[in-house]
């Protein structure tokens, strides 16, 4: 690969070039892939999930090893050159991309193990819930992950992470029992509660503040192969009467037990009538990891008049992948979103309001259940903090990109705005985009944001790492 200067954004804001000669002596010392821009993958690894993200690095490094990592790690932070980290490339707020700056893309460190007999899987960054999922349920063992199956590992575990097993079993990084890590000063550490226990707290929330995890250990539990889940739909006619239904059903479901509400227009899916697509509908997505489903879904299937019911027994992997389909790479994306202490009667009735004006076909307005095994406290919580969190809801807005984008931003704005007076005060820092200002960023961490910023300043005080959601180190 015949390599020219690059031109790359510094630290502070500036420019530089990078001579032809040190980014080939930099290619030499390392294993992995360095790609620019006329490189076959280029797109692959510079493409993120949101549309609206427009950025795009210099030069991207695909790293095979902790040791690859160390190296452009080291090289960035003595050159004062701008660094990004690339999992998935999931994250709304498109924290994965340095603009013109070097993006580490860990998509080349993926691999999965498993070890049955301690219940601990090895998961490598860049990989996908997906990845874990299929390894885990080999051996009916699962760990706490996302929704869908294409969001990267690293991300959704570095900033809390959440899904159909929180209920149960907490946070994903309640889970988490031990990463290896590189800081900002290009040594590979191992944190855990044990070693680098102030580390440990600090990722296990912190996003990518602290470093670029190599590779995470979670704790796994007996969930699967099979579960008995999917969706049921009703017209949203009928919103009020279903959201006071949900309302009862979460305030006595068993913890095997998550529901999330949904407001939308009705995709046109094969599960759904012709006749019902685009039309406003009103669903509960349901996930039941436990041994008696009937009596747990009663209360929800003695809801009369659905217009579509695909609840059934199905393998754990495919629930988890059950909502790809809705969340392809491309449309433009944008929410808001918080964390509640209740289901208020008021606070679904403002809900309701902001839901039914929905701008796009694509869009959706969402109540998730959290409430359970994460409200539990401990002496060692890590970072994430938000434990009086008992669900997230929020406004979700996505459009084709050469739609008009103010009047899906301004709903869902809007929307927000009618629910806000209801959260904890709390939000979820992988759900922040880039027009959050410090304040929310704080409140995302509430009593635990000082800490953070105490420890940034001992394993980053330089801020290295800032392309994410930013925390500053202490003064």
């Amino acid at each position: 690969m015949a390599v020219t200067g690059i031109e790359i954004t510094r630290i502070d804001g500036g420019s530089t070039t990078l001579e032809q000669s040190r980014v080939a002596d930099l290619q030499r010392r390392v294993d992995g892939r360095l790609l620019l821009p006329e490189d076959e993958g280029w797109a692959q690894a510079t493409t993120t999930w949101n549309g609206m993200v427009a950025k795009l690095p210099a030069v991207v490094f695909q790293p095979t090893s902790p040791a690859d990592v160390a190296t452009i790690v080291e090289f960035a932070r003595n050159e004062g050159l701008l660094l990004s980290v690339k999992g998935g490339g999931h994250n709304i707020a498109g924290t994965s991309i340095a603009q013109q700056g070097i993006t580490l893309d860990m998509s080349m460190m993926r691999s999965v193990s498993v070890d049955p007999e301690t219940r601990v899987a090895q998961v490598g960054p860049g990989c996908l819930l997906g990845d874990v999922d299929r390894a885990t349920q080999e051996h009916g063992l699962a760990t706490v992950l996302g929704f869908v199956s294409e969001t990267g590992v690293a991300g959704l575990t570095l900033g809390g992470g959440w899904g159909y097993l929180t209920r149960r079993f907490g946070w994903t990084v309640d889970n988490l029992e031990d990463v290896e890590i590189v800081t900002a000063d290009g040594k590979i550490r191992t944190a855990n509660r044990e070693e680098n226990p102030d580390l440990f707290w600090a990722v296990r929330g912190g996003g990518g503040n602290f470093g670029v995890v190599t590779r995470f250990a979670f704790r796994l539990h007996e969930v699967g192969p099979t579960i008995t889940g999917g969706l049921i739909a009703w017209s949203a006619e009928r919103a009020e009467e279903i959201l006071e239904a949900y309302q009862t059903l979460t305030a006595a479901a068993p913890r095997e037990l998550t529901a999330a509400a949904v407001v939308r227009l009705a995709p046109p899916a094969p599960f759904v009538p012709v006749e019902w697509h685009g039309k406003p509908i009103v669903a509960m997505v349901i996930c039941y990891s436990g041994d008696d489903p009937g009596s747990a879904l009663a209360p929800i299937h003695s809801i009369g008049g659905p217009i579509a019911n695909v609840i059934a027994t199905r393998p754990y992997t495919a629930q988890q992948s059950m909502l790809d389909a809705m969340e392809p790479k491309g449309p433009y994306r944008y929410w808001k979103t918080e964390y509640l202490p209740e289901l208020s009667s008021e606070f679904l009735n403002a809900f309701r309001e902001g839901a039914l004006e929905v701008t796009s076909p694509l869009s959706q307005s969402v109540i998730f259940h959290l409430g359970g095994a994460l409200n539990e406290h401990g002496p060692d919580d890590g970072a994430v903090g938000n434990r009086d969190a008992q669900f997230i809801s929020g406004f979700s807005g996505t459009w084709p990109p050469d739609a008009p984008t103010a009047p899906h931003i301004n709903w869902v704005r809007q929307s927000w705005q009618r629910i806000r007076s209801y959260s904890t005060g709390g939000n979820y820092i992988n759900f922040q985009l880039a027009d959050d200002d410090d304040n929310r960023l704080a409140a995302a961490y509430g009593d635990n944001f000082e800490r953070l910023q105490r420890l940034k300043a001992e394993y980053d005080p330089d801020n290295l790492f800032r392309v994410n959601r930013n925390i500053s180190p202490a003064a």
